[in-house]
């Protein structure tokens, strides 16, 4: 396995409650001999010795791997960071449940592991989303857990037609739908009725948002396939786009919107013990007896 030198650390800006953290890794780091990279929003005047500080922006042209300290949300922006560069990431769990970062704050021996080429790695797709006008797109973004059309500003369902390959799928009333990788499937689409996938599938999850229809339930369909989402004239004002709940495309305004799976995949590591179906025993509390 690769042995990482130049490591860059990334988290949420402005977030005080993980500085700590960050210092505390860096400076193990550094005395390890590797060469330390910090996003400079972070810190907050806080000086990390051996560690340079950089525009968030100039990391992953620097780095050879890079540390997300946070929960899953954080991981997902550094992911994204990540898209034209082949730089891996590794998760500090700072965060609330975290599927996708498991290596401990407070056990920097799972990190001593990693820096000793002792670490699984796993390819996860992304997805891209563009809305389209007259053939022109006019937005576009990329997520690793899912692209969401939402109902915005209003308590009326929206209406829209789903396609797959060109294929019409559904005529659709509700409030909204989520197009999911298997990275995904434990996040919003999860908490929408959506089956979890293996992260290993290569495949999309349509997960409708509390449909008006009963019978309009979770779709799994190839990775290869293109969904297009067609917004009913009467919606287009309060119908919304977002990648991974934090990049948002805006309104559709008379567009269409295209998803397709992204060209490059992005590589998660995780400490050797790491075992997929654990962790989601631990997080789902799957078999746990309750007493009261």
């Amino acid at each position: 396995m690769k042995r990482f030198q130049t490591i860059a650390i990334s988290g949420k800006p402005h977030d005080t409650s993980v500085i700590d953290t960050i210092k505390r890794i860096a400076e193990h780091l550094h005395e390890s001999g590797r060469e330390v990279l910090i996003d400079e929003e972070l810190l907050n005047g806080t000086v990390v010795e051996g560690a340079q500080t950089l525009p968030r922006q100039a990391l992953a042209s620097r780095c050879d791997l890079m540390i997300s300290v946070g929960g899953d949300g954080t991981l997902l922006s550094a992911a994204r960071l990540l898209v034209d560069h082949d730089v891996p990431i590794l998760g500090v769990n700072r965060g609330r449940l975290g599927f996708l970062v498991d290596v401990s704050p407070g056990n920097l021996s799972e990190l001593d592991n990693v820096l000793a080429g002792q670490y699984t790695a796993d390819e996860r797709i992304l997805l891209t989303a563009e809305i389209r006008q007259d053939d022109r797109v006019v937005a576009s973004g990329i997520a690793l857990n899912d692209v969401v059309l939402y109902k915005w500003n209003s308590a009326r369902m929206i209406e829209f037609v789903t396609y797959v390959n060109g294929e019409l799928v559904s005529h659709n009333r509700s409030d909204g739908l989520i197009v999911s990788t298997p990275t995904g499937s434990t996040a919003y689409a999860m908490a929408g009725g959506g089956p979890i996938v293996h992260p290993d599938a290569k495949c999309m999850v349509l997960v409708p948002v509390c449909p008006h229809t009963l019978s309009n339930r979770p779709l799994v369909i190839d990775s290869s396939s293109e969904v297009e989402i067609v917004v009913h004239q009467d919606s287009i004002d309060r119908a919304g786009i977002s990648c991974d709940g934090q990049a948002d495309l805006g309104l559709i305004q008379g567009g269409h919107l295209i998803i397709r799976r992204h060209p490059r995949s992005v590589r998660i590591i995780h400490p050797p013990q790491y075992r997929y179906f654990d962790l989601l025993r631990a997080k789902l509390r799957w078999g746990d007896i309750y007493v009261r």
